[in-house]
């Protein structure tokens, strides 16, 4: 496992303010950045368990991103190989990162249940040039970037008709709580994570989705799941945009995404996502860093939107259930 080191998350005060250094600046919370001096626990060959599962894994083993562990084999179908074990040494297999059920995490995207033309059209988007992210060298983009870039036309195709037939979400999987102050948090495995310090500060204008389980979230755990802090009064406010599209801050969501917010036809689905990963593509849209087909419908959408309104439209749809 990683260590906790005793760093704050970058610019933390001036985040909990809700202040960036520039209206183009993407939110540090959003784009996680390991820090530089993250322990990593060495593999002792001893190995590992976690609750629900009869199988075990060394850290080596659980490590490998071309042979993930696959804890709960029953709540998939048999794995192909592009998901299960990828192509050395460019194609990461699919579910070491989102996971053999797709479900994802908050530092990538939940991909089960997402249509085949569209998971086939964002992974053009990536080919093209067209979708990339605003902060592009933390590890879970630029490894997407690579391994989309590298993958076969058959790979792809076997990957999306996998993920499509696999239901979008475990329920509880993620849990959005409505909170004044938060554990002061550092960065580990991708995501925020309490620094260990026991202190807190307040919240600000920002999302911080931690891990409830660190332990078993970097075991690869998918029963594990996270919480996602977000202001108080930040899912009211989200669903006033979401539904209604504030007065025109923004376009009601179910116009293109369904009446439930669970997709319609190609167009994927919103409801229950991470509220950090909403966060990051509709900056991403905006910034112009994100384009292809689908985020040319999303350009007016989001013009708009500040970031306060995207935190808060987060909020809302990560309450919804998937």
């Amino acid at each position: 496992m990683r260590k906790l080191w005793k760093t704050s998350l970058v610019a933390t005060s001036v985040m909990a303010a809700g202040v960036l250094a520039s209206a183009a600046d993407p939110p540090p919370w959003a784009y996680a950045r390991n820090a530089p001096n993250q322990h990593v626990e060495p593999d002792d060959g001893k190995a590992r368990s976690v609750p629900g599962s009869t199988r075990t894994y060394t850290l080596k083993e659980i490590r490998n991103g071309f042979s993930p562990p696959d804890w709960h084999p029953d709540d998939h179908p048999p794995m192909p190989d592009v998901v299960g074990r990828g192509r050395a040494p460019d194609v990461r297999a699919c579910g070491y990162c989102h996971l053999p059920s797709g479900i994802g995490k908050p530092e990538n995207a939940a991909v089960a249940g997402l249509p085949v033309a569209y998971f086939k059209q964002q992974i053009a988007d990536f080919k093209s040039g067209a979708r990339r992210s605003s902060v592009p060298d933390i590890p879970p983009q630029a490894l997407m970037l690579k391994t989309a870039l590298a993958a076969s036309d058959a790979e792809i195709e076997a990957a999306a008709e996998y993920f499509a037939k696999l239901p979008p979400m475990r329920p509880g999987w993620i849990t959005v709580k409505e909170v004044a102050t938060v554990p002061k948090m550092t960065v580990a495995g991708s995501i925020v994570v309490p620094d260990g310090s026991g202190q807190t500060e307040p919240i600000g204008q920002r999302v911080l989705e931690t891990a409830t389980d660190f332990a078993r979230t970097e075991l690869r755990d998918a029963h594990a799941g996270y919480v996602a802090y977000v202001p108080v009064g930040s899912i009211k406010k989200g669903e006033q945009l979401v539904t209604t599209g504030g007065g025109g801050r923004t376009m009601q969501c179910n116009i293109c995404h369904g009446t439930d917010l669970k997709g319609l036809g190609d167009v994927p689905r919103i409801a229950g996502l991470s509220p950090t990963y909403v966060v990051r593509q509709l900056f991403d849209i905006q910034a112009g860093t994100r384009n292809g087909p689908g985020a040319a419908l999303m350009k007016g959408a989001v013009a708009k939107l500040t970031e306060d309104d995207m935190v808060a439209m987060a909020a809302y749809l990560g309450s919804l259930a998937p």
